[in-house]
């Protein structure tokens, strides 16, 4: 892991100006990638190269019938490879212009990933009632992406949620309801472009917001979860 992690008040205020004096669409264009990408790596968040579309909806990795397209590291070392150091980002995204890039959870933050509508609905929810929200990204694959603190490996527990015991990054037909990312997960980090006319993963709240405790959002999005599913309930992440 070659990335120092903090020293967010010198760059925070710049990352929350440039952020908050752009467009959304004009955040996610590719003339601005490479700083989207930095912004996220200098709120902590590490990073490493994922694959990208290829024309005829498919991945660039080139596997056939590739599960899980244009969503997945190129490096079967990608825990390790991660990283928030400004130069290898910079070095990574000049020369795979067209790559797109997961950020490895589990390290320094989890990520609650529900669907798009109960997102949307727990979103406003937890504005409206003054909790505090960090960075959310909403993907055109049905998908928003509410990014925590990692819950790692609480002082006050002796166990922790590896993401393999809820489902891995490629079974999310499996599980359509909440996924917890932690330990062994990723997701993609905007900008990102998915297989499909325009379809991309953008921010709708930017990495300059602070990381929230992930349990100060769990009950307002598991209950949307419940009724968007139209079920009673919805299963939360599985304990080892």
């Amino acid at each position: 892991m070659s990335a120092t992690f903090g020293g967010r008040s010198g760059r925070q205020g710049k990352l929350s100006q440039w952020l908050l004096g752009r467009r959304p669409k004009e955040a996610a264009d590719d003339g601005g990638r490479e700083t989207l990408l930095l912004a996220a790596a200098a709120a902590g968040l590490p990073l490493a190269p994922a694959a990208h579309p290829a024309p005829g909806y498919r991945c660039s990795c080139d596997r056939v019938g590739c599960p899980t397209p244009a969503r997945h590291p190129v490096s079967f070392a990608w825990q390790t490879q991660s990283t928030t150091d400004r130069a290898q980002i910079e070095r990574w995204a000049r020369h795979q212009p067209q790559a797109n890039f997961i950020t490895a959870t589990g390290m320094v933050h989890d990520v609650l990933d529900v669907p798009l509508e109960a997102g949307r609905e727990a979103l406003e929810r937890l504005l409206s009632s003054g909790v505090e929200v960090g960075p959310v990204a909403e993907s055109d694959d049905g998908r928003i992406l509410f990014f925590t603190l990692t819950r790692g490996t609480p002082d006050d527990e002796d166990e922790w949620w590896p993401c393999e015991l809820d489902c891995h990054p490629e079974t999310m037909d499996e599980h359509p309801g909440l996924r917890w990312h932690c330990r062994g997960s990723y997701v993609l980090v905007p900008p990102a472009r998915l297989p499909g006319d325009d379809q991309r993963v953008r921010w709708a709240r930017g990495p300059e917001h602070p990381l929230p405790d992930p349990l100060s959002l769990l009950e307002v999005l598991t209950d949307a979860c419940a009724r968007f599913s139209g079920a009673e309930g919805v299963a939360w992440p599985l304990r080892h």
